[in-house]
Order: structure tokens, then sequence, then C-alpha cells
């Protein structure tokens, strides 16, 4: 999953794979301004002086400015500009015009690399400042989900589309409260700081109902009025919320992909809503809300809530994710274990960085399963 922020890229043995990755590119690209050199004294000592390799000296601070920092582009300039006097000698044209030239190109290259280096390094800088600010957001945003809350078990996985990112516009939150364990995943329109800022309006309208409304429907309009201070024209937010109580668990679906019923045998069954519903953001177009509805699940049975950042996602050749035909593979384990076979197929199936935010959440517990409208007592 990314630039992905997920438990998974936590780990120690992600981190090991990723820092011994990025080591052995530092090591390639730390060594590439010498090799270069080499190559070019070496290709001068066997064609002589007629040639002219001796200006290629300067590719060894040119590729020294793409790694490495402003004293070492340096060293490797100074480092180019003896071996140019070295190599001239030998040929016996130094002092001459030509080389002359060579050293003054050779110095021009050194001094826009330093240069060139010294932004880099700055830009590197601000981007790691960029990612502690992002890191420590989501922390705030997106607060790690604990494996058990009550009667629930519970794993997350988050995938950011943006570039360098650990935040965007998809959330999730589990929160233990008087009437069970109220659950929301939701996916912002849009993308960026913008996306992000919703997201955290969301949050906060759900962090503050969740505990204090009787049923989801109140929850559902606590956040939708505090979007509509927030949203302008046609800007929506799809959620899915689960409330999971005594022997049953109450789902409220506002526009957001049906969540999915895990079998312990493979039967994947998709939960669909009783009526359809618009997303919050976008009340005005019908009169009445969205109608919860109940699933009760059986014994090492698990529903998986997800974001359209799963399903959209395509490979190569424009086909979508088979989520429904592949998740009743990995359904036979842990939610953890469930959820890293997922993240890992999925990347394996895009084979490159998703086009969208996708976030992943995964509960369990043991009851027995019917599906139907829910009650007045539910409610």
């Amino acid at each position: 999953m990314s630039t992905m922020s997920s438990r998974r890229k936590g780990r120690p043995g992600y981190r090991r794979l990723h820092v011994l990755r990025g080591r052995s590119a530092g090591s390639f690209l730390g060594g590439l301004p010498f090799a270069v050199m080499a190559v070019v004294a070496l290709v001068d000592l066997s064609a002589g002086p007629e040639v002219g390799y001796l200006p290629l000296l300067s590719l060894g601070p040119a590729f020294a400015s793409v790694s490495c920092t402003v004293r070492r582009t340096a060293a490797v300039g100074v480092l180019a500009l003896v071996l140019c006097a070295v190599l001239a000698a030998y040929d016996q044209i130094l002092g001459t015009r030509t080389n002359t030239l060579t050293f003054a190109s050779i110095c021009g290259v050194i001094a826009a690399g330093m240069l060139a280096s010294a932004f880099r390094e700055r830009n590197e800088r601000e981007l790691a400042d960029v990612r502690v600010v992002a890191e420590a957001a989501q922390r705030v945003l997106l607060r790690p989900v604990p494996r058990r809350v009550g009667p629930v078990r519970a794993a997350v996985r988050y995938v950011s589309a943006a570039a360098q990112s650990r935040i965007g516009g998809d959330l999730y939150e589990v929160v233990m409260t008087a009437s069970g364990v109220r659950v929301i995943v939701g996916d912002v329109q849009g993308k960026g700081l913008e996306a992000v800022e919703t997201a955290a309006v969301v949050l906060g309208a759900f962090r503050e109902a969740a505990y204090d409304e009787p049923g989801l429907p109140g929850v559902a309009d606590r956040i939708d009025r505090a979007l509509a201070r927030r949203l302008t024209g046609e800007q929506f937010v799809t959620v899915i919320m689960a409330e999971v109580g005594e022997g049953r668990l109450l789902l409220l679906n506002q526009g957001h992909p049906p969540p999915l019923l895990l079998g312990a045998d493979g039967d994947v069954r998709v939960l669909e809503p009783p009526s359809p519903a618009p997303p919050l953001g976008l009340g005005d177009l019908l009169d009445e809300g969205a109608e919860p509805y109940v699933v009760n699940l059986g014994e090492e049975e698990q529903i998986l809530l997800y974001t359209d950042g799963v399903v959209e996602a395509r490979d190569r050749s424009g086909t979508f994710y088979p989520l429904i035909d592949r998740i009743g593979h990995f359904a036979d384990g842990d939610p953890e274990t469930v959820l890293d076979r997922l993240q890992e197929d999925l990347v394996r199936y895009v084979g490159a960085p998703l086009d969208d935010d996708a976030a992943i959440l995964l509960l369990s517990r043991s009851t027995t399963l019917h599906l139907h409208a829910a009650e007045p007592d539910d409610l």
C-alpha cells in the first residue's frame, strides 16, 4: 500500500527491507561518480590525446550532485581536476588551450553541481519536515485501531495515493460506547489537503456523536450537519457505519461500497443495504435517510469494510481488482493475517502505486448469521 500508512509498514521486517533497498541504492549512486571517472581515465589512456576524452571527467561531479552532499560533490570535483591534470601531463597537452578549456568546463560543472546539491539537500530537509508533520497528523486523524475492542477483533490497513504522503481522503474509526462498538469507514470526494480537512470534520463529528446518539441514524445526521457547514456545491462523503451489540451487527450505508461477509469456508456474501441512500452532504436529494440493517455474524465469520480505492484499483491492462473473487482465498486466518495477505495481493495485482486512497477494516466476533431490515428496537 506507499507511500503506505498501515501497521504492516511499521513492522521491523517491512522497515528493514526498505532500509536495505535504500542503502543499496545509496551505495550505487555514491560509487557512480568514481566509476565514471575511472572509465574515462582508462579510455583516455587507451585512446591517446587525439580523441579528447578529458572533458568527460566532468561527469564525476555531475553525478555526485545527484546523491552526495555539497562537500562530497566538491571533493569529487577536485579529484576530477587532479585526474585531468595527471592525464593531460601524460598526454603531453598540459597547458595547451584545449586543456585550459577542459579545466574551465570541469570547474563550471563543479560549481553547478555544488549548487544543485545544496538545493537538493534543502528540499530533502523540507520533505523530511513534511513527513514528520504528516505522521503527526495521521496519529491525530487516523488513530491506531486496537486489535480487540470489547467483543470485537479488528484490523485495519491504509494506503495513501498521494506521493510521499501518509494520509489522504479515506477515513476510519472504531470506538467503544454504551451502545456497543461503533465503527465508521468513509471516503471523501477529492484528494489532497482539502480531502484531509473534510475527513477531519467527519471523524470529529463521529467521535462526538458516537457516544451521545442512541442510534446510528442520529450519528449520521450529526455528521451531515457538521459537513453542511464545511462542504460546498456537490461535494460529498460516502460512509458506512456499524454498531456491534449483543448478538448482532447493525449497518448504516450512505452511498458507500457494501461490506463483505467472509465465511470460514471461503464463501463471500455482499451485504447490500435494503434501499440505496445518498452520501453525506447530498441528503437534500431524498426526503428519507438511510435505512439501517442487521447482520448477525456466525462463528469464524468476518465483516470486511473498505473504500472504493480497493475495488477501483486496476492492473496494467485496466482491469479492476476482483475483490470478491480473491478475498475468499485469504479469509481463513486472524484479521491481521487476512489483511496482510489482501494488501500484498492488491499491490502485486496493480504493480504500481494506487490511483486512489484505500482503507480496509476487518471485524469479527462469534454470533450467527441473518440479514434483514432493522427493527425499531435496533435503531
